[in-house]
């Protein structure tokens, strides 16, 4: 059954998505800043978490689908994408943070689209740099997205190290997964 629980949450995660920007793009004047940080940031955090429960849902419940697992990366990559252009836009982020981050997501699903097109998906299947690398994404868009400061803890400037540092990671999964597709491209490229 393709409408099942951990589906339904990773579509949940795809509706968050218009919500989160509309925080910031419809003229709600009497929020103010603060408040549209604070609900964009639970917004995420929300659609985060879903993440992982929607995984670990259809595991227990042998629920998985082809859809769930066409789906889940898709919603993911929606929502870290459609955050980093929000972030871009509000000044939050640099722009080559944003491409590089950006671009490794594009370059890679659709290297994982044509590796499993000629049947070698797993030689580029998630491994634990790419899920390091979505934990440390996960933790610095919230903190990016609340800007302001609590307390003493400055979320602008641990949020702008955090996404630097997955920038970074970002560009040495992507060099790592093209490196393990090598050889299939290697050998497809005169087809």
């Amino acid at each position: 059954m393709a409408f099942n629980l951990p589906n339904l949450l990773t579509w949940q995660r795809i509706l968050a998505i218009p919500l989160l920007v509309c925080v910031y793009m419809l003229p709600f004047d009497a929020w103010g800043e603060p408040s549209r940080n604070l609900w964009a940031t639970v917004i995420f955090i929300v659609a985060s978490l879903t993440d992982w429960l929607d995984g670990w849902l259809a595991r227990r419940l042998g629920q998985q689908t082809e859809l769930g697992a066409f789906l889940d990366p898709v919603a993911d990559k929606l929502l870290v994408c459609v955050a980093l252009v929000m972030l871009l836009d509000l000044d939050r982020i640099n722009a080559g943070i944003a491409i590089i981050i950006i671009g490794r997501e594009i370059t890679i699903s659709a290297l994982r689209e044509w590796m499993a097109s000629i049947g070698a998906r797993k030689s580029v299947a998630v491994n634990w740099m790419g899920k390091v690398k979505t934990a440390v994404q996960m933790v610095a868009i919230p903190l990016l997205l609340y800007h302001d400061p609590i307390g003493q803890f400055d979320c602008q400037y641990w949020g702008s190290w955090m996404i630097t540092l997955a920038a970074i990671q970002t560009f040495i999964s992507m060099v790592y997964y093209l490196k393990q597709a090598w050889p299939q491209l290697q050998g497809r490229s005169g087809a």
